[in-house]
């Protein structure tokens, strides 16, 4: 057995039979869910206990994340959603018209990835717009980190019915 043949088969280039695909899916939507509009979701939690300094720290870093989405939005934002179209777009019939596995698990990481984002935007928005802060802060962003999860859980389960579905599919087919 030479060493490009070990190394193929400890690295299993099919998407859903590879483990570093499950940790990669799993590290994403924990990222997501404790980084919310940037922010370390642990500022909230210590910001609603304690109050004073960290409710204070907390308002300044969502003020600073606010302002740098919402800049990156008006600045960029059609380019952004043009690209971001025609990469899904791409990775979509790619991975489901002509079956490439890899594009498939791509798709179904960036697809979701991409409306927690519009979610950051249109959250952001209505902070400035609201000037939200102190505890209805804290709860803007506790709403939005549910809904970031919940995003979260579907995705992680529709990959995983997708991925056993082209596991067996293989293993069907005698690969």
């Amino acid at each position: 057995m030479d060493w490009y043949q070990i190394v193929l088969e400890t690295i299993d280039m099919r998407s859903f039979s590879n483990l570093w695909f499950w940790i990669a899916l799993a590290v994403v939507w924990s990222t997501a869910s404790h980084w919310v509009l940037g922010v370390p979701f642990d500022m909230v939690a210590r910001a609603r206990r304690s109050g004073g300094q960290a409710g204070r720290d907390l308002e300044d870093m969502v003020r600073i994340t606010v302002t740098r989405i919402l800049y990156i939005a008006e600045e960029a934002g059609l380019w952004i959603v043009g690209f971001g179209s025609a990469l899904l777009s791409g990775l979509a019939v790619a991975g489901f018209v002509y079956g490439m596995e890899l594009a498939q698990a791509l798709f179904l990481l960036a697809f979701p990835m991409s409306l927690v984002a519009w979610m950051n935007v249109v959250t952001a928005a209505r902070i400035r717009n609201e000037a939200l802060a102190g505890e209805d802060l804290c709860a803007r962003l506790s709403r939005h980190r549910f809904w970031t999860q919940v995003i979260g859980m579907v995705s992680i389960f529709v990959t995983a019915l997708w991925g056993m579905y082209q596991n067996m599919s293989y293993t069907a087919l005698g690969g």
